[in-house]
Order: structure tokens, then sequence, then C-alpha cells
């Protein structure tokens, strides 16, 4: 029988580059996620009402601790009209975590995306004054965080007011448009009015690029300066095999954690795809084949952000997936329509990935 050398060579390659094979084979009993890090933080995952049943809902059992529901608790899906809230698919995923004892990050108070068109405008359709706008967010924030107060233990009290464009300061929203700078700071004086003792975070993505976070540095340290309740930073970890890199990383935490606020790792997950954020089309070269390769780039850069998120143990408070497994991600047909992402530790059948053995075994 004739041997073709050339694929000796490169199945040798691959299994030398795969440790997380023989990590593997180290463990008798897999203990979940959160149990191999109850020395170093809380480890938590973004849900819905769907992950709740099933397998999924055992997998969020053995593995976290803790729970963001994705999307049930932004102002548009809770608050959809003045006179209406639609409590029932939010109310599940708090009862489910007062059930199994979990703790519940609540997302999100005020954000520019999945905002009811209710809050910005009046009868004829005409923007309302900063003052009416105020007086509905109060009144939401009101309802929301006090609904909620017996399970939520923080809130992302605003999400993404940073612009992206590195010559523009805040993103041109309707909050901004109406009200300036300041809705910033209200909807943190009115989260406290609301639960003096929950914890208030800002909450961002791109965080590693080095003007943006400047921008959140300069916005945050100006909150404080002016006595505004702010507790933490989230840091939003939608990042990929290609980014960020370990110096990168470091800075990060870094920079916030010297401001005396807690730093939170709230939307972890990792494509193999370089990150874009606004949707395209799909060309003919997209592929969403999960090769060898990629799972072990994939492999690489989750090993060198737990290495150094447990090396920054005294700094982060908590850190947070965004969605359970492959089988769902938000990521899924975004940028790109019809292209599937695998940014997880659990596979598209809720099974422990190479990766997830990488991450536990150290």
């Amino acid at each position: 029988m004739k041997v073709d050398l050339k694929i000796l060579v490169v199945s040798a390659l691959l299994l030398a580059c795969s440790p997380s094979q023989d990590k593997q084979s180290e463990v008798s009993e897999d203990l979940g996620l959160s149990t191999y890090y109850k020395d170093y933080f809380p480890i938590g995952v973004a849900v819905s009402p769907r992950a709740l049943k099933g397998k999924q809902a055992q997998l969020i059992k053995d593995n976290f601790v803790s729970m963001t529901p994705e999307n049930v608790m932004k102002s548009g899906p809770i608050h959809p009209k003045e006179d209406k809230y639609n409590w029932a698919p939010a109310d599940e995923i708090a009862a489910f975590a007062k059930a199994n004892n979990m703790k519940l990050r609540g997302h999100a108070l005020l954000w520019h995306n999945q905002a009811p068109d209710w809050l910005f405008v009046d009868s004829l359709g005409n923007d309302v004054s900063k003052e009416v706008l105020y007086e509905r967010l109060e009144r939401h924030i009101t309802d929301v965080v006090t609904r909620y107060k017996d399970v939520i233990y923080a809130w992302d009290v605003v999400n993404e007011a940073i612009s992206d464009q590195s010559d523009v300061f805040y993103r041109d929203s309707k909050w901004y448009q109406i009200c300036g700078e300041e809705f910033i700071a209200k909807a943190f004086e009115f989260a406290r009015a609301a639960d003096p003792d929950v914890q208030l975070f800002y909450n961002d993505y791109e965080v590693i690029n080095p003007v943006k976070r400047e921008k959140i540095y300069k916005m945050v340290k100006g909150l404080q300066e002016a006595g505004v309740p702010i507790d933490g930073v989230g840091i939003q970890g939608h990042w990929s095999v290609y980014e960020p890199s370990e110096s990168t990383l470091r800075a990060t935490i870094d920079r916030f954690t010297g401001m005396g606020l807690q730093v939170q790792i709230t939307e972890l997950d990792v494509s193999i795809y370089p990150k874009e954020h606004a949707p395209r089309d799909k060309r003919a070269d997209d592929d969403d084949t999960f090769t060898d390769e990629l799972k072990q780039k994939q492999i690489v850069q989750y090993d060198m952000i737990f290495r150094v998120f447990r090396e920054n143990k005294e700094k982060l408070s908590s850190v947070t997936f965004w969605n359970v497994s492959d089988q769902y991600s938000w990521l899924d047909h975004f940028p790109v329509p019809d292209r599937k992402d695998y940014p997880l530790l659990f596979d598209q059948n809720n099974e422990p990935k190479e990766v997830y053995w990488e991450v536990v075994k150290f």
C-alpha cells in the first residue's frame, strides 16, 4: 500500500498542535465550567426563554452561576407601548434564576437599539422635549428595576453610548439628539433611586480599540467626578480568533480597574471570522466551514483570553458568555446573511468542544 508522506506529516502536526485532546483525557469527571473557576470569578451566560428548556437548560445549570437576559429586558421588548409592559419572558428568566440559585444581570435599561418609538415622539409624531423624555425614562427604569429588585444584582444601565467614529465622541442617537450627553447621568440617577443596592454599569463593545477605549474612559471619569452613581464598566467581549492581542487585552482591563470601578466581561464570544460591525451582503468567498485550522486558532485565542482573565482575577468581578452554545449565536447570519458562526465553548449539539477543555484545564 502506498503511503502519502504529506498526509502523514500534516496529521502529525495537527495532533501536536491540539493540546486540548490531552487535557480532556486528564478529566475523569467534568465539574462544569463555573466550578473550575470558582476561585477566580463567577461565570455567566446570556439566555433567551427558549434556552431554559431541554438540553440547554441543564447545560446552563451545570456550567454557569449567573445569567443575563439576551433581549427580553431591553426597553423595546419589555415596554413596547407607553401603557403596556411585556413582563412574561423576563419573568420566566427571573424565575429560573431564583429556582436555581443563580445571579441575574439586567440588560439593558437604555440603548439606542431596540428602543420603542413611543419614547421619543408625541401624538403628532414630533420629537418630545427632553423633560418629557426624562419623565418617560424615569417611569420605565423605575418600573423595570423595581419589579426585579429581588433577583437582579447588577444592571447595564446605559449601553453603547459612545460613537465608533474616531472623530465623534457620542453616538448620534435619539437620546443624544433630544437630551445631549446628560441623558447618561440621568439614567444612572433614576436607576439608583429605584434600587439603592443594585450595581450599576456602563456597557460597550470594541473597548479594545484604543481610541474608543479612551473616549469611554473620559466619559466614565466625568461621571465619577460629577458624583453620578456608577459602579462598574462592562467590557463586551465580542472578539474573534484574530483579536484582541494579549497586550491589548491587558491594557483594556488595566485602564478601567485603575479607576476604582468594577470591571466585568459582559458579552464574551470568539468568532471564527475577522470582526465586522456593519451588516453586508454575502460574497462568493464567504465560507462557513469550521475547519481544523480555525478550530486551532480558536483554541489558542480562548486559551490566551482566559489565561489573562485568571491572571487578573482580582480585577474582574464576572465573565459572561453571550449565548449558551453554537446551536444558536447572535453571530449566526450577522453581519453576513446565511453564514453560520461557531464562537462558543459548546457545539451545536450542546456538547463541550475541544476548546472547552483548553479553558477548564489549567
